[in-house]
């Protein structure tokens, strides 16, 4: 079957300007989504209609797939669909009209504050190795940095001086402050452990495995479940749930929703209502426990 794929990773990487992580996840779906074509019988691209987009989300749904999940494959088939009728392969882009799962938004997992104070004690910070994890989790806590941007942090896009990370995306860049008590930890990492782990002088990664490699994010993972276990708190707790407890508690707290936005890299304001929904949760429920009239 002609499938296009390698005009469309020019596409999304020339055009589209995808982060890797999105790119991936693309390519992935659309590959997926041929190879349910072409088992069909269609022999080429040219010939896809929105007849194909049907049967094939109606076996996404037959295997179980998550909404979420459906939801990016959904994307993703827009996206090829996109690209296809901007090269002039297709004469229609059918999948204009193809609507996304009808399904509620689920609320992300949230720590309290005392869960995460819990959370971050638990690196005592008395070896090399438990100085970095404990920078590491004080970083993720103190920016709500995604663990992508966590891994590719370099030295210089640190300043402890003055207690900003400089972050930079595929698409944009931008400046979080870090509290006092992460600057101490991370400047304790820098000036104590990193040398250590680290025996090449021109590795520029802030952060380090125990060979001096750059940490990866399935590595951070590791770490943070690691912390999460030895703090026994019952929550599913991962590097996203601390990005979501940074961005609720500043909201809880009375920041802007649009200062969140801008310190979290999101796009439009819609990603990060979510948080909203959760503070006025929390404040229905402690208004329906505790007003005695609404008991």
């Amino acid at each position: 079957m002609k499938t296009y794929i390698d005009d469309y990773k020019l596409y999304l990487k020339d055009v589209k300007r995808c982060s890797d992580n999105t790119f991936d996840a693309y390519i992935r779906d659309a590959e997926q989504f041929l190879n349910f074509c072409a088992q069909a019988g269609l022999s080429s691209a040219k010939k896809l209609d929105d007849k194909n987009i049907y049967d094939y989300l109606e076996y996404v749904k037959s295997i179980g797939k998550s909404a979420s999940t459906k939801t990016r494959i959904i994307a993703s088939i827009r996206c090829y669909y996109a690209f296809l009728y901007s090269k002039k392969i297709i004469d229609v882009n059918y999948a204009l009209n193809i609507r996304n799962p009808r399904n509620e938004k689920k609320m992300p997992e949230i720590l309290s504050s005392a869960e995460v104070l819990t959370l971050l004690a638990q690196p005592d910070g008395r070896d090399y190795k438990s100085m970095r994890d404990k920078a590491m989790l004080e970083m993720l806590y103190a920016t709500g940095i995604k663990v992508s941007e966590l891994v590719d942090l370099e030295l210089n896009d640190i300043n402890l001086q003055i207690g900003i990370v400089h972050i930079k995306s595929a698409h944009h860049e931008r400046i979080v402050p870090i509290y006092q008590t992460a600057v101490k930890h991370i400047s304790e990492y820098i000036n104590i452990a990193r040398p250590v782990l680290v025996g090449d002088e021109s590795e520029k990664k802030l952060f380090t495995n125990y060979n001096g490699k750059p940490m990866s994010r399935q590595g951070f993972w590791k770490i943070i479940k690691y912390y999460s276990k030895k703090a026994g708190i019952n929550k599913e707790i991962t590097p996203q749930t601390l990005r979501h407890s940074f961005a609720a508690h500043l909201l809880e707290n009375g920041a802007q929703l649009s200062d969140i936005k801008d310190m979290l890299g999101h796009v439009d304001i819609s990603s990060t209502q979510v948080y909203a929904q959760f503070v006025k949760s929390k404040y229905v429920q402690s208004y329906s426990k505790y007003h005695p009239l609404a008991k």
